[in-house]
């Protein structure tokens, strides 16, 4: 293949994937002479130069664009490249590495039409990283999942293959060579799964507001991968618990009776009624109604950048709650 394009948010596979592509050519050809560049900030003639000089120290060249989608984005480098797909320079190999926005047309086609592959690199489905936890901890980290083991790291971590190969990695020191991973030795070593991690915003929007349920947001979502949508029902299921309260309340119940009405123990019930309190049936309704709207957007398609929708969320049930 002259012509490789690997798209898609999964860095993880685009990497493994750029591997096994200089490995193979450097089966091919011996050894191979590797240049990286930057489709952000690279020129159309530097691109070009690479691949048609020849390799001062190799029989063959491996041109990489990182961020290709923005290299592509001129219509006059789109063009020039399509023009080089038709008859790509053959001592040479272009891979080009684009993020969620690559954009497919004849550029694709032709890359295909010359023998070459447009792959994407999406995450897995969860069924999909189950086996390959399995396949991974086997070949890489010589270690075998235990029953059900598997199951339990991806419902933990989610399909992202690059978490999960480092816990597979830990999980696989911690058993000690020629021993299997158990489930219990990932309960146990992997943290919260993405589910636990989502419900934690309650609390913290209860306890402090705005400003903590901003940090943990953030926490959530940009470092342990928990996801949106979750985090954002999450958000509105606290404000409905709260809106019940306040409606049990304004009946004439007391707390005790609220909390075991509504399934409340321990601090939740004590946070929850003393919000439910402050707030009162009406704007607990109108806050909720709000929390529904918004996490209606995030799922719809209407917002653009969800984890910016989450946080105007946050900051206004938050300055509202604590």
């Amino acid at each position: 293949m002259r012509i490789v394009v690997l798209t898609g948010k999964d860095s993880f596979l685009r990497v493994e994937r750029s591997r096994q592509l200089q490995e193979s050519l450097e089966s091919a050809h011996g050894a191979v002479d590797r240049f990286d560049l930057d489709g952000a900030s690279a020129s159309l003639s530097a691109v070009l130069d690479e691949l048609r000089s020849y390799g001062l120290m190799a029989q063959h060249k491996l041109v990489i664009v990182d961020n290709a989608e923005q290299f592509l984005a001129s219509e006059d480098r789109r063009r020039a490249m399509e023009r080089y797909a038709e008859k790509p320079q053959p001592e040479s190999t272009l891979l080009m590495r684009a993020g969620a926005r690559w954009n497919p047309g004849k550029f694709d086609k032709l890359v295909e039409a010359a023998g070459g592959a447009v792959l994407k690199c999406d995450a897995p489905s969860d069924q999909e990283a189950k086996a390959w936890c399995a396949a991974r901890a086997t070949r890489h980290h010589g270690a075998e999942l235990g029953p059900g083991a598997a199951e339990l790291l991806v419902e933990k971590i989610g399909p992202d293959l690059a978490r999960l190969d480092s816990e597979l990695a830990k999980l696989a020191a911690a058993a000690g060579q020629g021993k299997p991973i158990a489930r219990a030795l990932v309960s146990e070593f992997v943290g919260l799964s993405r589910e636990e991690q989502a419900w934690e915003i309650q609390s913290v929007l209860l306890r402090h507001g705005s400003r903590g349920a901003l940090q943990k947001l953030n926490e959530l979502v940009r470092v342990s991968g928990a996801p949106e949508q979750l985090v954002g029902w999450s958000i509105s299921d606290i404000m409905r618990k709260v809106h019940d309260a306040a409606r049990l309340q304004a009946q004439g119940l007391d707390d005790f009776a609220v909390g075991k009405r509504l399934r409340l123990w321990g601090d939740s019930q004590a946070l929850i009624t003393k919000a439910a309190r402050t707030l009162g049936p009406r704007r607990s309704a109108s806050m909720l109604a709000e929390c529904v709207r918004t996490d209606a957007r995030t799922k719809s398609g209407w917002s653009s950048d969800t984890l910016r929708t989450l946080e105007c969320m946050v900051v206004s049930v938050g300055g509202r709650l604590a």
